[in-house]
């Protein structure tokens, strides 16, 4: 028999996985997973999220394992890659589950087209999506541009049931090509080894993140519309990197939440909390209609916003240049307590509470005057859950230049935010301790002046 070739991407599970349980359901199943540096506009992995990658993989390879289901590791331009381990492995039909991103939807085509030219089966799935983006229009034919009707358009739409795991035994047991060893891929840091403090907060496994799920759907939701926002608890799901990594499916996350609702009928958490889903599904459905989502600003009247960036001393006020204060951001060193302990927690887990990412963006756009895609950069390098629609799409949000954006002019104050949501300090003095000692430096800025300069020059663009 020709085995069947499942070829994995983000979708690093073994159950509700739509392409394994095809190549499964044809009795000799083969996983490939294919590292695509190479692959035109294809953005290249940070640091943290190469970290994640690595135990993904492992912990995927062993749960295929179990089923008998062997994995293939290989490098390079993915449809190369695809079309010699076909050939290597005299391979019949081909699966795979959909992706969104422009230059992934060009790989993925050029995958087909190939298939069709070798006379091979080929099909793709809906796995990493509750709704795919052609399916969800106006009324008018167009994409939503505003979260609140695109929300309500989704809100009562059936989902799917999520689908179990492959039955045993279906694996191919014939000569396999060879397999990269996972260690030869470097994903791990090395002189220096920056992530103890990844390992200290996460477990990068399917396992743990069906832990995580059943922990915060039995207590933490009942409480999530006001929890959420507070940095100094426990109320949030912390279910975004195994979402990213798709080791847990939003089908999985959407059935187990649809319990938690009949079990919890008097309380709001719940229901907040699926419209968080339903914003992540908005950016996925933002880049799918807008590729460029990480590069360009969906309201053109940003164009002329007169942001900085770094290198070299841009006519900033006083002796710092771009430079100096884009590192003292990035490490925590701004005199800015919440924004700083924001930074030191993205830097030390790989994670950053929600509410502080938008009040440490929103500090480094508006009041440090830096374009959003320099704060995106910086997430997309140090962030376990930074995915190329969340991320820029929340970049633009806080900036004001995206769709259904925070207005301009909504300038976070990280110190009325801090005593709001961290009102006993306990977020600040865990991330910040020298705060109340001589070390902690001064405010690098005047909140005050910098944010009347932001609003400043935002009168000076032309309305839109």
């Amino acid at each position: 028999m020709n085995p069947s070739l499942a070829w994995f991407r983000d979708d690093l599970r073994v159950a509700d996985n739509p392409a394994l349980l095809a190549a499964a359901g044809d009795g000799a199943a083969v996983a490939l997973y294919v590292l695509d540096e190479e692959s035109a506009g294809l953005r290249p992995l940070g640091g943290a999220a190469k970290w994640w990658l690595h135990h993904a993989l492992a912990d995927l390879r062993a749960e295929l394992a179990a089923l008998g289901i062997p994995l293939i590791l290989r490098r390079g331009a993915g449809v190369d890659v695809l079309a010699r381990v076909a050939g290597e492995l005299g391979a019949g039909p081909v699966y795979w589950n959909r992706r969104y991103g422009g230059p992934e939807r060009v790989v993925d085509a050029a995958a087909g087209e190939w298939a069709v030219a070798a006379g091979l089966h080929a099909e793709d799935f809906q796995a990493s999506l509750l709704h795919e983006p052609w399916t969800v229009r106006t009324g008018a034919g167009n994409p939503y541009q505003v979260f609140t009707p695109f929300w309500r358009a989704l809100a009562d739409r059936d989902v799917r049931a999520p689908r179990g795991r492959p039955d045993a035994g279906r694996g191919f047991g014939g000569p396999l090509p060879d397999s990269d060893p996972l260690g030869s891929w470097s994903l791990l840091p090395a002189a220096p080894d920056w992530a103890a403090g990844l390992r200290e907060a996460w477990t990068p496994t399917a396992a743990a993140g069906h832990r995580a799920l059943a922990e915060f759907l039995g207590g933490p939701v009942a409480d999530y519309s006001a929890a959420r926002d507070r940095p100094d608890r426990h109320g949030t799901s912390r279910l975004s990197p195994y979402l990213r990594w798709g080791q847990l499916s939003p089908f999985q996350v959407w059935s187990a939440l649809a319990d938690s609702r009949q079990q919890l009928p008097g309380s709001t958490g719940p229901a907040v909390f699926a419209a968080e889903l339903g914003w992540r599904e908005f950016c996925w459905h933002q880049l799918f209609h807008h590729p460029d989502l990480a590069t360009a600003n969906l309201r053109p009247q940003f164009d002329g916003f007169p942001w900085r960036e770094p290198p070299g001393d841009d006519g900033a006020t006083g002796p710092a240049t771009a430079v100096e204060h884009l590192a003292a951001w990035q490490g925590g060193r701004t005199g800015i307590p919440l924004v700083d302990a924001g930074q030191r927690e993205l830097w030390h887990t790989g994670f950053m509470h929600n509410r502080v990412r938008m009040v440490s963006a929103s500090f480094l756009v508006k009041n440090l005057g830096f374009h959003w895609r320099v704060g995106e950069r910086w997430f997309w390098d140090t962030l376990v859950d930074a995915d190329a629609a969340s991320n820029p799409a929340n970049w633009q949000w806080v900036a004001g230049s995206g769709a259904d954006a925070s207005p301009f002019f909504r300038i976070f104050n990280p110190q009325t935010q801090a005593r709001k949501f961290d009102p006993e300090e306990r977020y600040v003095a865990r991330w910040v301790p020298e705060v109340l000692t001589p070390d902690y430096p001064e405010p690098m800025v005047d909140l005050g002046l910098t944010r009347r300069a932001a609003l400043d020059a935002y009168a000076t663009l032309a309305p839109r």
